[in-house]
Parts: C-alpha cells; sequence; structure tokens
C-alpha cells in the first residue's frame, strides 16, 4: 500500500504517538477539570502541559488562549461564528475550504456580514494585493488559508498580516495544511486567530483541532454545556479556555497531539525538505507526461500537487490508481468549490497527492510509472 492522502489525515503515525495514546488510558484516564481527586488533577495536569506546548510552538499570547476543539472545522466555526460583528465585512479568499466558507456564507445569507472573496492574481500565491483591494471601511476580519488543500497554493501570511495589523483588522489564518512543517508564530505574523488539525501535519489522531486566539478578539462561545467550572451557574463560565470547551475533553487525542508535536519539533527541517523534495520532482516529472495537466505552481512545494490526465474523470484514475497499483490518493473536489472554479476543474475534480515525513521517493517513483502508464492506456496514438 501506498498512501498518499495525507492532506486527510496523515498515515502512518509515528510510534510515539500511538504508544502516547495507550499510555493515556492507563496514566491518564480520569475526566480532567471534573472531579478533584488526584487522578483527575493528575491527569488536568497533563493537558495543561500540552497546553503550554501548543502555545510555545505557535507563538500564542497564553495558553489559556489556546483552545482543543474536535477539529479544525469546529476550530473555525468558532473563530468565525463566535467573533461575528453584525452589519460589518469580511474578507476571505477562492482557497478556502468548506469550513470557512460555509460558516461564512451562513452568516451573509442571514444578513448578518458582507463577504468578498479575492484570488490570486498571479496564480502562484495568494498575494497582499489581491487582498487589499477588497478592504472597506466596515472591514473587521480576513480570512486567510495558509495552504491550500487543492494544490498547494500558498498565501503570503507575514505581509497580509502585517496589513491587518496597520488597519486594525482581525486575521484569521488556517493553518490546517500548514501546520507541522511551515514557520507559524502568532505573534511574529500577526495573527489575531489561528486554526488547524494536529491529525495532519503534527502526526496527531482524528478527533482534535486547536484554536488560538489572541487579546484583540472578542470571542463568545458557540456551544454551550458543562465545563467543570462555576457549575453553579446555568449561563457559560466567562473565563478561558473552559468557556469554549464545554463537554468531556478527549483525553487520549490530546495527549496523541502532545507525542505528535514533540515528534514534528524533533524532525521540523527534515519535513519541511522532504516536502519540498519530493513536491519538486513529482511536479517536473508529470509535467513532462504526455496529457497530463499539472494545477500545483512549481514555486508551492509544500507536499500537496493536484493533476489531471486528459479528460479522464478524476475519481476514475483515484480508482485506478487504487485498484491497480495500491495507490492511496485523494479525487474529486477537496471540500473546496472556490478553488476548483479558479481552475476551471469543477467538472472533473481533480487527483490530489499529498505527503508526510514517511513518504519515500521509491513510492512517489512507483506513482509517476503509474501516471505515465494509465495515460498511454487512455490516449494510444
Amino acid at each position: 500500500m501506498i498512501y498518499l492522502d495525507n492532506s486527510a489525515t496523515s498515515f502512518p503515525k509515528p510510534k510515539e504517538v500511538i504508544n502516547a495514546i495507550n499510555q493515556s488510558f492507563i496514566k491518564y484516564g480520569a475526566n480532567p477539570g471534573r472531579s478533584g481527586h488526584s487522578f483527575s488533577i493528575k491527569t488536568a495536569i497533563k493537558i495543561a502541559e500540552i497546553r503550554q506546548e501548543i502555545c510555545d510552538f505557535i507563538g500564542a499570547e497564553s495558553p489559556e488562549n489556546v483552545i482543543f476543539t474536535s477539529g479544525c472545522t469546529e476550530a473555525l466555526n468558532l473563530a468565525i461564528l463566535g467573533s461575528c460583528q453584525k452589519g460589518k465585512h469580511i474578507i476571505c479568499t477562492s482557497n478556502e475550504h468548506n469550513s470557512v466558507l460555509r460558516p461564512l456564507f451562513e452568516l451573509n445569507s442571514r444578513g448578518l456580514i458582507d463577504v468578498s472573496v479575492a484570488t490570486s492574481t498571479q496564480n502562484d500565491k495568494i498575494r497582499i494585493n489581491d487582498i487589499a483591494k477588497h478592504i472597506n471601511e466596515k472591514t473587521y476580519l480576513i480570512c486567510c488559508n495558509h495552504i491550500s488543500n487543492v494544490d498547494g497554493m500558498e498565501a503570503d501570511i507575514d505581509a497580509i498580516g502585517k496589513l491587518c495589523f496597520e488597519k486594525g483588522i482581525l486575521f484569521l489564518v488556517d493553518a490546517a495544511q500548514s501546520i507541522g512543517h511551515k514557520n507559524i508564530n502568532m505573534f511574529k505574523q500577526r495573527i489575531d486567530l489561528l486554526a488547524f488539525s494536529p491529525h495532519k501535519g503534527l502526526y496527531a489522531p482524528q478527533g482534535i483541532g486547536i484554536l488560538a486566539y489572541s487579546s484583540k478578539v472578542k470571542l463568545m462561545p458557540i456551544k454551550f454545556g458543562g465545563t467543570g467550572t462555576e457549575s453553579i451557574n446555568v449561563e457559560q463560565p466567562k473565563i478561558a479556555p473552559e468557556c469554549f470547551e464545554s463537554g468531556t475533553l478527549a483525553t487520549p487525542n490530546i495527549i496523541g497531539m502532545g507525542a505528535g508535536l514533540n515528534f514534528v519539533i524533533q524532525n521540523f527541517t527534515k519535513i519541511n525538505e522532504k516536502f519540498e523534495d519530493l513536491t519538486t520532482l513529482l511536479n517536473y516529472e508529470l509535467s513532462k507526461i504526455k496529457n497530463v495537466k499539472v494545477y500545483t505552481h512549481p514555486d508551492n512545494a509544500n507536499g500537496i500537487l493536484s493533476f489531471n490526465i486528459g479528460d479522464i474523470p478524476s475519481n476514475e484514475v483515484a480508482e485506478i490508481l487504487d485498484n491497480k497499483y495500491g495507490i492511496m490518493v485523494r479525487s474529486g473536489l477537496h471540500c473546496a468549490p472556490l478553488k476548483h472554479k479558479d481552475l476551471n476543474t469543477l467538472q472533473q475534480g481533480t487527483v490530489r497527492i499529498s505527503m508526510s515525513y514517511y513518504t519515500t521517493y521509491s513510492e512517489i517513483t512507483k506513482l509517476i510509472k503509474a501516471v505515465k502508464e494509465i495515460s498511454a492506456k487512455f490516449y494510444r496514438k
């Protein structure tokens, strides 16, 4: 089996993550923050340590501003819905995932906000000028996908963050596809809201997400319930992070994430170098194959690449790669319809390759050979 669908979730997981999850059921099996006994306190302390580690890794203001969610989808919904300013304006990009687009356009359909969509004018990345021209006097939030889950297009979040800071606009970054192999520092890059999926680039288990936010954001909860604090009060507590974490935390997933984070910190340079080398190689070789169209710009060597073979439906190519070659990829629209509109692939979709630290040169070589054979079969002279 050759697994090349790491943008959906990374596989395999490091042995350190698997061991940490297994140990969590033995050493940290209590419900953190719900009881006063020593087992519960021990678990709560462990979670607090991991919260601090995440805070340090992303340059957040404080660990209390790091929120554990069920995934990046909930984190993005909390960021957008929880900071909504009625009657004002938000800018997003055409690279956004539906986890951003759907809450934005839900608010828009209710008449609560206006939305503008910025597109890349140079087809290589989202730049400051692509964003700036949409700003008006009512703009309070800019949502920016750091790396596209479709073709790996990168946004210049340094320049965009500086622009937001200068204009007093909040800056939300979706780092689902960049966390773990791109340097991200909320303070230095002027990021006010950062959401990401640890089960991808941090090699954590599924079922855990992160939203970190700055003190500039007036964030309101979007779900309500038990927090283990102020239980006498029928209203939601105001103190973070508990006020945003109603319900029992996914302790094994959090502990697995902590192990994944440490794995990434130890291998950060190697991961980034491997992504760059393998993506560059794949882009170069696929671009030489007759009838193959590569949608990923050569400058975006971020471990993600999309392509099509002639007019063959992308799902058909993916099925052949799976059934005949044992190569697992993603096809279709990747929950990013505006991106595919830009690429003119709404009908065909694309075949997406996404890599991890464990992807090998041999696997990429086998993929290239398979694509050559599929193209030759369908387009014989």
